[in-house]
């Protein structure tokens, strides 16, 4: 089996929590994942210390790039990254990403990961939506992005907060197509 790569980008919206719970996922799954590469837009730094009162993770088997970062590998589709989550993502990359608005490393993979047609992935976090949100989410499908708004389910009875956020960490792996073991809706 090809092992992955794959880019995590934070942006600033609420939610850290699904950020800190899928890159602990993704680290537990090395075995399928040849590079994994963190992006952190500044207010999700902010954000991220805020929310969950710890620094960002520097651990493991993760390379971390500045938001500014133009030289970073996936910059370019050469690099053949074949995935990219942007969770939480907010509004505002949601736009610039619909837009072709390239102005920050995150929006500059975002547009690479759609030109090379490989899978973008966004875990949105905002409500209720405008008129502007749901179009910028109808261009960004129409261009083959994937929305996985951050909305949990709650058939599988979760006990705590970390297990309600991970109903929706697990689909974005789904979505991802990454091997996981999870709560499934009527299987054995």
């Amino acid at each position: 089996m090809k092992k992955r790569k794959i880019i995590v980008a934070i942006t600033g919206a609420s939610g850290a929590i699904y950020a800190k719970l899928l890159i602990e996922k993704l680290k537990n799954n090395q075995h399928e994942i040849q590079s994994l590469a963190l992006v952190f837009s500044t207010n999700a730094k902010e954000v991220w210390i805020y929310e969950l009162n710890e620094q960002i993770p520097t651990s493991g088997n993760i390379t971390i790039y500045k938001s500014t970062d133009f030289n970073a590998p996936f910059a370019s589709g050469s690099a053949q990254y074949d995935t990219m989550i942007v969770c939480p993502c907010s509004m505002g990359t949601l736009a610039r990403i619909a837009s072709g608005i390239s102005n920050d490393l995150i929006t500059r993979a975002a547009d690479v990961i759609l030109k090379e047609r490989r899978k973008l992935i966004l875990v949105t976090r905002e409500t209720p939506l405008n008129i502007i949100h749901i179009n910028n989410m109808k261009t960004l499908t129409e261009a083959g992005g994937i929305i996985c708004p951050a909305v949990p389910s709650f058939y599988s009875k979760p006990q705590t907060i970390n297990q309600l956020a991970e109903t929706v960490v697990d689909r974005i792996l789904d979505l991802a197509n990454l091997e996981i073991t999870t709560f499934r809706w009527q299987t054995d």
